[in-house]
């Protein structure tokens, strides 16, 4: 992540004035049953999708749906920002995207199971709004349709 005083102006000022949403709630529920017995899925905005899948694009609201057992060899990023390097993700998915670490916890007992499709959104988001009011809720009843119990988040 670059520091304010490394960018130029231009940079700075549209950094400092990033309209960033408030919430006054939180989307946080309780546990229906122990995570040992729940239905795990992934959701990204780190804007990763299959080869095959269209790229994302500068304020793109959609997202890419990806079967969870992807192949990391198979899974790209589209996304880009002068925010963050995407190098060490090409390293290491798992850094963005934990889709090893998840099946360990799996392999493990720590998780019941995991979905049958993972979500990935573009972040940086300049206006949230469609996202907020149509593309997450679908995604959200997708999740729901294959019955899982519990979604992580991972922000990029």
């Amino acid at each position: 992540m670059p520091r304010l005083e490394d960018l130029s102006e231009i940079e700075r000022t549209t950094a400092l004035n990033f309209p960033f949403m408030d919430h006054d709630d939180s989307p946080n529920t309780p546990l229906k049953r122990p995570l040992s017995q729940s239905k795990v899925a992934l959701l990204t905005t780190a804007g990763v999708h299959t080869r095959s899948d269209k790229p994302f694009f500068h304020g793109d609201p959609s997202f890419r749906v990806l079967p969870s057992s992807t192949p990391a060899k198979d899974i790209i990023q589209s996304h880009v920002s002068i925010g963050f390097d995407r190098t060490p993700l090409y390293k290491d998915i798992n850094i963005s995207y934990p889709i090893d670490r998840l099946r360990e916890l799996v392999d493990r007992g720590v998780i019941g199971s995991l979905s049958e499709s993972y979500i990935s959104f573009m972040g940086a988001m300049r206006n949230p709004k469609k996202i907020v009011e149509e593309t997450a809720p679908e995604a959200a009843r997708l999740l729901k349709e294959q019955g899982t119990d519990v979604v992580l988040l991972t922000p990029t």
